[in-house]
């Protein structure tokens, strides 16, 4: 894949994770772990998170997230998370994350590209698995947002594009 491509899609993508970052960082406390809302704002930066993470592998088979998280995720009886993840535990999930994504979109060739990626009933190209990957983490960070914005009247701004180049 051309490496123009690459770095416009990367500037894109890196601004949606963006999105997700300041999402985490800007909530407030008494909103991060509220057990009134469903689903629960700390739960949706984690599944954000998690998907992130697990499209950027070249397969879903022997994936595992970092320590402390674990694989709920794929449960299909929606198991949540044994606990409430931290801000700063979550912080730390989605920088592996981004770097993840950045590297995988990094080694990318025109080759693999047109390569089909299969999970469950998903069926698309690694290129789209980008693209897919990116309207993701963006629905959530709007969902996010809209849960700040009616809990507290305050919401993080437009992430324009990563600040960094691939």
């Amino acid at each position: 894949m051309h490496e123009k491509w690459k770095n416009l899609i990367w500037l894109q993508f890196g601004a949606s994770i963006d999105s997700i970052k300041r999402s985490i960082e800007l909530c407030p406390d008494a909103l991060w772990s509220d057990q009134s809302r469903e689903p629960q704002y700390w739960y949706l930066a984690f599944h954000t998170i998690f998907w992130l993470d697990f499209y950027m592998e070249d397969s879903s088979e022997g994936y595992y997230p970092p320590e402390p998280f674990g694989l709920e995720e794929l449960d299909p009886a929606g198991l949540l998370p044994p606990r409430v993840y931290s801000k700063q535990e979550l912080l730390a999930f989605l920088a592996h994350a981004r770097a993840n994504a950045k590297q995988a979109l990094h080694r990318l060739t025109e080759e693999a590209s047109t390569q089909s990626y299969h999970f469950a009933n998903t069926h698309i190209t690694v290129a789209e698995k980008f693209l897919y990957n990116m309207r993701h983490c963006q629905h959530h960070a709007a969902q996010m947002n809209l849960i700040m914005r009616q809990a507290v009247d305050s919401a993080p701004g437009w992430v324009f594009q990563a600040k960094d180049q691939l």
